[in-house]
């Protein structure tokens, strides 16, 4: 499944829109472009030392992420016991990504957005860092990326969606095909 980009004033409003707990863990992937698993799997423990040094899920590579002081005491303040963000029902357990994933997909159903994850947070932050500092290879150092190519369809997430939806409109114009 192909993930989309979303821009920052549409990811507001559907961040507004989840529960305060996913709304956090989707705020956290976009602050620091960690992926939604690695999040939620995030002890409380950990959190209170500030550095955050963790080995990513999917690939198993080491990651530090430095998270402000003022978000870090946002987070500590819903935290669990064990895990920052805990199960609904188990506080010995870590809440799981489909209960983001489809808490995100009821409130993009809600706004008419087709292909909304969480993980368009972590291609929001490579955005918003490709923006900023419009180098390529420091972008996929912060995302931990291996591969340039990857790392450049995250960075350019935004322009890609421009054409894709260009062309759809273009195309959709000469065929008469209703959107809605």
């Amino acid at each position: 499944m192909k993930t989309g980009w979303i821009s920052d004033d549409v990811m507001g409003h559907l961040l507004a829109a989840l529960t305060p707990p996913n709304r956090l863990a989707c705020e956290m992937s976009l602050r620091y472009g960690m992926r939604i698993g690695d999040v939620l799997a995030l002890k409380t423990d950990q959190l209170r030392k500030g550095k955050l040094s963790y080995r990513e899920q999917k690939t198993g590579k080491r990651r530090v992420v430095n998270v402000s002081r003022k978000f870090r005491d946002i987070l500590l303040s819903q935290a669990g016991r064990v895990y920052v963000f805990e199960h609904r029902t188990d506080p010995y357990r870590p809440r799981t990504r489909q209960a983001v994933w489809k808490d995100l997909k009821r409130v993009a159903r809600i706004f008419r957005l087709g292909d909304v994850s969480v993980h368009s947070c972590r291609k929001g932050y490579a955005v918003r860092a490709y923006r900023q500092c419009g180098d390529i290879e420091k972008v996929k150092r912060l995302l931990n990326h291996s591969d340039e190519a990857v790392t450049v369809l995250y960075a350019m997430a935004d322009v890609l969606s421009k054409r894709v939806e260009k062309h759809f409109t273009k195309f959709s114009q000469k065929y008469h095909i209703d959107n809605t």
